[in-house]
């Protein structure tokens, strides 16, 4: 089953401040999003052999513009459930370094039930909680980074009102469920070694090398890793 234990990248600390995690909080809107795309979703969980708020994880790849959202199987593995196109985001390869700078995010996010925003100027939205540790080890400031509809952006990454429908839709399911936060990994691109070789020579190249432990390890055991930041990096279990 899926392992709940985060410590550096904020986790611990918002543990501490609330005594649970809320449930999300069923707005008109997101009310009438879910009964949009419920059938749907019916389908698609089940003709992938899965159930409907079953844990979840997500990856983001920039240059592939593409968010995938994979879900928990009964024997703790991770399966593809759907792909969705990102309609638009803001920026070039590389990580966020600075509010304002309009660069979309790279790195280990997650989100919790509190970073749900159904009444989102932006149709529905969630928070990915940048800056994480890591970010704010390395002087990394920004707010508000997150994934919406409407296919607008300034440093977020924005689906088409019916993709964030499904996304937000699945993402609500499992914190209603239970599960207590989704991990969501952002990359640059798919980071095989023929694409990293690619990039060798690339102003960001270590930070893609440590990004990529964590890519592989998904790759490799199809079960999203335990993330920890020590020394400015991302260390894995």
């Amino acid at each position: 089953m899926l392992n709940r234990r985060i410590v550096s990248l904020g986790l611990t600390s918002l543990i501490a401040a609330t005594p649970s995690f809320g449930k999300p909080l069923w707005t008109p809107r997101d009310k009438q999003a879910a009964a949009r795309v419920g059938p749907a979703l019916d389908r698609l969980f089940a003709n992938n052999g899965v159930r409907r708020g079953a844990p979840i994880f997500m990856r983001i790849f920039k240059h592939e513009r593409v968010l995938e959202i994979f879900v928990e199987k009964s024997d703790g593995n991770f399966t593809l459930l759907k792909s969705y196109p990102i309609c638009t985001y803001s920026g070039d390869l590389g990580p966020k370094l600075r509010e304002g700078d309009n660069q979309a995010p790279e790195g280990f996010y997650f989100v919790t039930p509190e970073r749900l925003n159904p009444n989102s100027s932006y149709h529905l939205s969630f928070n990915l909680g940048f800056p994480n540790a890591y970010d704010r080890a390395h002087g990394r400031t920004g707010s508000f980074l997150m994934v919406h509809g409407a296919c607008v952006s300034i440093g977020c990454y924005a689906m088409t009102n019916a993709g964030i429908e499904n996304i937000y839709t699945i993402l609500s399911d499992a914190l209603n469920a239970g599960q207590p936060f989704v991990r969501v990994h952002i990359f640059p691109f798919h980071m095989t070694d023929a694409t990293m070789a690619l990039y060798r020579t690339h102003t960001w190249i270590d930070f893609w090398r440590n990004l990529k432990e964590g890519y592989d390890l998904f790759e490799t055991h199809k079960r999203p890793p335990n993330v920890e930041v020590r020394n400015k990096r991302y260390v894995f279990d």
